[in-house]
């Protein structure tokens, strides 16, 4: 189900400055335009999901619009089909940081505790003595302002920051550098000897189709029945958008609820059209098990909740409403990434002969870091962080394993997103409560905890980040020849436009309008949840939880079960992927849709066979394009009127 992915005659180069230019523009505009978009006007979310919502909806603009035009008046200086592919891969590397991924984060939780300090919390006392000088800004008057607005001509107090900021860059760069080579070994297993689905990047494919020689679009332009599937979530959320203006227009009601179990869950039935969109072009046997294994884990909530059955034990994000669900599928995702590296080991001792012994017969060549870059950048990449880590109150032992827990949820996540096309989603657990959970918070000491809290920067509510946008970029360079060492360097580019040009309108905002005024989770509830988290164990030091270790086990028994069944079972109707992600909160909100489209496509397939499928899948890329064009568009009229708190999209 892959588009072809060879490139078609291509008289521009691929890594040109054309393509530079269109990619730091986008980089900048999604770097600016999203924290403003989800502060100032807080509108549709356009950069907090692996979807790249706001990416997708500036490259539609890019390819049927401004370089349609170009092609026509100006051709010279129109993009090519590579160039284009290079710039979007810059805007998807980008969007994964202005928002969820790390700046809205990184401002808030490193000033949170001082700002939300009260005599009520005690964390003057529990939090602030074990706080490193330099992981902060210091200054009481700068952090203040930063959630209350700044007097009028005092702007952005720099000097309060610039310390603080310099030394965060040094984990964040090493951060991104080993979420980039840790992709680019996986490349060729995932890519070429697993073949997986990547269905993020299916409709920046479709768009830069070629048409015939000197024709301004493409054959996803042209189809009609990719515009039926975009007028539907248009007119929908064009409805939707204009009920706020004018409350006499119906507004069309997309999700619903129905309370089950005595009112222990809820069914939520959520309508995402690119959701739809997306599941209908993974396997069904995967879409199948992704809403099954949801509502088993639904099933089983509610079943403990009737009983009166289940954990004290206090988590943060992921499965954190039943923290036994959170337990068994953590140890799915660790069986998952243990089985794939297990599945590649071949590739990988390939990959550690090239980098060590410079072994000629593996050839690296088409790789976007020579095999010895991206290991020793891993290696390096991984130093740093556990001595940063280290340095900021964890003991050393506690930093490696943080990290390393990180990385495995990262690259599990990962795994499930290019596999799955799940363009929401976050992991059962996140590291800091893997950790305390498994060791007990007496054994990492009231520093080491303190130390984990500012972990929450990178490693917690993870929708989005680096790693996930890096592998669909490697899918995407596929098309682009087989000289990819350039990339690199946009990629680079990308993240450095991204983090300096959001850093800056975020501190922007805030010193102007007062942080507490314009988003209410970043600069409040998302703010105090690590700080929340880390005081119950700091009032209450806990031992290892016992409980929590056997239900890591007992998940990861179960997906090896099923990974076996997959392996050796032909008739085995359920794929693994979906367990450890069954029981989060997001999957609550996306099972329904997933549920539409694999009904939708084993009627297709049953009945039209692989034809039907084809010609209807048109139709469900135009779902997802046009949702994410209308919220992008309804976000520029808002910003024209003054409309706020105008949601179309969400997920």
């Amino acid at each position: 189900m892959d588009l072809p992915q060879k490139p078609t005659l291509q008289t521009k180069p691929v890594f040109s400055a054309k393509a530079l230019v269109a990619g730091t523009l986008g980089s900048l505009c999604i770097a600016v335009g999203a924290p403003y978009g989800n502060m100032v006007i807080r509108g549709s979310y356009m950069s907090i999901d692996f979807s790249a919502a706001g990416a997708l909806f500036l490259f539609f603009l890019l390819t049927g619009l401004f370089n349609a035009l170009l092609t026509r008046f100006a051709a010279p200086v129109a993009l090519g089909r590579c160039e284009l592919i290079v710039a979007y891969i810059m805007m998807l590397t980008a969007s994964a940081i202005p928002t969820m991924g790390l700046s809205e984060y990184w401002l808030t939780i490193i000033t949170g505790a001082q700002y939300y300090a009260t005599p009520e919390n005690e964390w003057a006392l529990l939090i602030l003595p074990h706080l490193p000088e330099w992981i902060a800004p210091q200054d009481p008057e700068a952090i203040k302002w930063f959630y209350e607005g700044a007097p009028r001509t005092t702007g952005v107090p720099w000097a309060a920051w610039s310390g603080p900021l310099c030394y965060w860059a040094i984990l964040i760069v090493a951060l991104y550098l080993v979420m980039i080579s840790s992709m680019v070994i996986m490349r060729r297993q995932w890519v070429e000897r697993e073949r997986l689905v990547y269905p993020l990047v299916q409709v920046p494919l479709a768009m830069v189709q070629s048409g015939g020689r000197g024709e301004a679009l493409g054959p996803f332009f042209k189809n009609p029945i990719m515009w039926v599937g975009f007028a539907l979530p248009v007119l929908v959320s064009s409805f939707n958008a204009l009920h706020a203006y004018f409350n006499f227009i119906p507004a069309i009601q997309l999700v619903s609820s129905i309370p089950i179990l005595r009112n222990t869950v809820s069914l939520i039935f959520r309508l995402s059209f690119p959701m739809i969109g997306f599941a209908y072009l993974i396997n069904l046997d995967i879409a199948f098990s992704l809403w099954f294994f949801n509502t088993i884990a639904k099933l089983i909530r509610g079943g403990l909740g009737v009983l009166g059955v289940g954990s004290t034990e206090k988590l943060v994000y992921g499965a954190a409403s039943e923290p036994i669900l959170a337990h068994q599928g953590q140890g799915a995702m660790i069986v998952l990434v243990a089985f794939g590296l297990w599945v590649g080991r071949e590739h990988l001792r390939d990959v550690l002969r090239k980098a060590f012994r410079g072994d000629n017969r593996i050839d690296d060549s088409g790789e976007m870091l020579s095999y010895r870059v991206a290991v020793l950048t891993w290696l390096s990449g991984i130093a740093v962080m556990t001595i940063w880590l280290w340095q900021s109150g964890l003991p050393l032992w506690a930093a490696f394993l943080t990290l390393m827990l990180a990385i495995l949820i990262f690259v599990g996540l990962t795994r499930v997103v290019v596999e799955g096309g799940v363009a929401a989603a976050v992991g059962p657990m996140i590291s800091p409560t893997v950790l305390v959970s498994a060791v007990g918070s007496s054994a990492i000491g009231p520093a080491g905890i303190v130390g984990l809290a500012y972990t929450f920067v990178w490693a917690a509510d993870i929708r989005t980040f680096v790693m996930a946008s890096c592998a669909h970029g490697l899918k995407l360079g596929e098309g682009l020849g087989p000289r990819l060492r350039p990339l690199f360097w946009y990629i680079l580019l990308a993240i450095v436009v991204s983090i300096v040009g959001s850093v800056a309108t975020i501190l922007y905002l805030a010193y102007e309008y007062g942080g507490i005024n314009l988003n209410p989770w970043f600069f409040g509830g998302g703010t105090r949840a690590p700080f929340d988290y880390i005081t119950t164990k700091l009032s209450a030091p806990t031992e290892p939880n016992i409980d929590g270790w056997i239900h890591t086990f007992v998940g990861g028994g179960i997906m090896a079960l099923l990974m076996w069944a997959r392996q050796r079972l032909l008739w085995w109707p359920l794929h693994p992927i979906g367990y450890p992600i069954g029981a989060v909160w997001l999957m609550d909100q996306l099972w329904f849709s997933i549920a539409i489209a694999w009904l939708l496509k084993l009627l297709a397939m049953k009945y039209g066979g692989p034809g039907l499928f084809r010609r209807a899948r048109p139709f469900f890329l135009g779902l997802i394009i046009g949702q994410f064009f209308i919220a992008g568009l309804w976000l520029i009229i808002d910003f024209f009127t003054g409309m706020t708190d105008n949601v179309v999209f969400w997920i």
